[in-house]
């Protein structure tokens, strides 16, 4: 069972809150339409739910609220809006990191896609999908975790009736269950053919919560819809005609030439709409909206319904609606989802802390934005290793390197930065994660899973991109030896220090301002703007030396470590100090303490 307790958002200053103590429940078992004209609050009401929505309240998934449960996944299921994912990422791709994210077996994604009909465009891109191909994908991604509530956002928006009959029957299918279905529409007569029961908001209060029927009764009824140029005529014969019979009609203009009929019949109009020879274009029955119930304030879950709108008709069957069967009663599961099997139950979540970096792993691997990236940094780093091997003139590790005096940066490391800004850049831009609780940066595990990707992909692509340049000079120049320098050791980690400081540069700060351009900005910038600084302070006269700091740690120590490791130590020190490090270090440090304090205000704001 859903309860929504008292869900307020944290209103703007100078306009009310967007929902405003909205209490209501939705029970195993049932669907429960969530209706409310647009502004009224329900997608803010969902996200309250979600704990996605600065404000008060709290929501009870079968008695615990969603930051009390272990695994979010495995108790609720979420479609907020657009399916989340990267355009350029195929339809399984996108499940099986959704299914790492969650925790269970790769595996399931296979399961889900067969469930919803999608196993023939498995390869396909989800920037090439249609919209009832994305909100397949989107039921696919939300019953990833065989979740008992599903908590649904306009489900059937720009869905042709085909479509929406498919995928209520689903729905249908998982309540019968016993699962928990909430579900958000715009349209009356929609929430009476497909729900069993509906919550009406208006200015995001509670003003009705009622059982199908009665809101059908209520509600909805019936009328004619009569198009004629000659609409304001036929009103006033029309109304004539009913104060001489004395029947209780209603004629109601809209459009100019349209006119909705309530009290009366086909027959009737057309007969008086002959009599008096006006022309019909249209005259057919159709049920109306009669408006949202009236209420002075939110009532509980079990309180009386709402007493009934005052232009409502009296009890009477409803006709049914051309694309579903009569409000008010409950549908028919599709026979396509009758005859096939139940959904596939998922296994129970993993309790492993590689989840967040297999996650992070299919992210990184699922676009083909990252063999770009490191194609283009070899090619242009080969290129100019050639180029600089030309002239004679450059030293050997910027050869090596492909890092010519005018470039701020060498291409493996404004690779191996660009990389670490499309890993948070693509968070924001495609929120993946954006149905769990909170945003992506509050997850300290994928943090640590980012840091660590990126740091082994900025190293790998460092190493290649030796190898290849070295390569390169033997092919064009002949195959004599390179010497290896003597203190290899110290350009080895000067190299592999740049390219993955460059990497997590770009991350933090893409992390920090929510944009991958922020990032490759903060790469930049390194170069650019902090070494020139450093450079300043570290030209000054000094009186101290770190000459000897090994044997001053060391006795401070309580154990003593091998004299190697005093040459490491200080191969370490002088990589820090120097320029670009130090500038590395000073912006690392800064774009750290700008992440953690971004990453608290936010969550004192929840």
């Amino acid at each position: 069972m859903l309860q929504a307790i008292g869900l307020t958002s944290a209103p703007r200053r100078g306009l009310p809150a967007a929902v405003d103590d909205l209490t209501f429940e939705a029970r195993p078992g049932d669907v429960t339409a969530l209706l409310g004209a647009p502004g009224s609050g329900r997608t803010t009401a969902l996200r309250l739910m979600l704990e996605l929505e600065p404000g008060r309240g709290v929501t009870y998934f079968r008695g615990r609220p969603l930051h009390r449960i272990a695994h979010p996944p495995r108790e609720v299921g979420v479609l907020l809006g657009d399916v989340p994912g990267h355009p350029a990422r195929t339809v399984r791709g996108q499940l099986r990191m959704l299914c790492a994210a969650a925790g269970v077996p790769a595996s399931r994604a296979d399961d889900m896609l067969e469930a919803v009909g999608l196993d023939d465009l498995q390869d396909q891109r989800l920037g090439t999908l249609s919209t009832g191909m994305e909100r397949r994908l989107g039921l696919a991604s939300a019953l990833l975790g065989d979740p008992h509530t599903l908590l649904l956002d306009e489900p059937a928006a720009g869905l042709s009736p085909r479509e929406r009959s498919w995928l209520f029957g689903l729905v249908r299918a998982h309540a019968a269950e016993g699962g928990t279905v909430l579900y958000t529409t715009g349209d009356p007569k929609e929430a009476a053919r497909t729900a069993d029961h509906v919550v009406t908001v208006h200015q995001g209060r509670l003003v009705a919560d009622q059982d199908v029927a009665d809101f059908a009764r209520t509600r909805l009824r019936p009328r004619v819809v009569v198009r004629t140029p000659h609409a304001a005529r036929l009103a006033a014969v029309v109304n004539r005609e009913a104060r001489a019979a004395h029947r209780p009609v209603e004629v109601v203009g809209e459009g100019g030439n349209r006119l909705y009929v309530y009290g009366g019949d086909c027959a009737e109009i057309g007969e008086t709409a002959f009599r008096h020879g006006i022309l019909i274009h249209q005259l057919a029955h159709e049920t109306g909206d009669a408006g949202p119930v009236p209420a002075t304030g939110p009532r509980p879950p079990g309180a009386p319904d709402a007493a009934p709108a005052p232009d409502a008709a009296p009890a009477a069957p409803v006709p049914a609606a051309a694309d579903g069967p009569a409000p008010g009663r409950r549908p028919p599961v599709p026979a396509a989802i009758a005859e096939s099997p139940a959904l596939p139950a998922a296994p129970r979540p993993l309790r492993s802390p590689l989840r967040p970096l297999r996650y992070e792993l299919r992210r990184l691997l699922g676009v083909p934005a990252t063999p770009l990236v490191a194609a283009a940094a070899l090619a242009a780093s080969a290129v100019l290793a050639v180029l600089l091997a030309r002239t004679g003139r450059t030293p050997l590790p910027a050869t090596l390197a492909g890092w010519p005096g005018l470039l701020p940066l060498p291409p493996a490391a404004l690779g191996a930065g660009l990389l670490g800004a499309f890993s948070f850049g693509d968070e924001y831009r495609y929120p993946v994660l954006s149905a769990g609780r909170g945003t992506v940066p509050r997850r300290l595990g994928l943090l640590l899973a980012k840091l660590v990707v990126t740091a082994g992909t900025a190293l790998l692509l460092a190493l290649v991109v030796v190898v290849v340049d070295l390569e390169a000079l033997r092919l064009v120049y002949g195959g004599d030896l390179i010497p290896v320098p003597e203190n290899w050791p110290s350009l080895c980690a000067n190299w592999a220090g740049l390219s993955v400081g460059c990497a997590w540069a770009g991350l933090l700060a893409a992390g920090v301002f929510r944009a991958a351009a922020a990032g490759v900005a903060a790469v930049l910038a390194v170069p650019v703007l902090v070494t020139p600084l450093v450079q300043k302070a570290l030209a000054g006269p000094s009186a101290r030396s770190i000459a000897g700091l090994p044997g001053r740690l060391r006795e401070l120590a309580w154990t003593q470590w091998p004299y190697e490791v005093d040459r490491w130590l200080m191969g370490v020190l002088r990589v820090v100090v120097q320029p670009v490090g130090a500038a590395l270090a000073l912006s690392l440090t800064a774009l750290i303490c700008a992440y953690l304090l971004t990453a608290l205000r936010r969550s004192a704001r929840w």
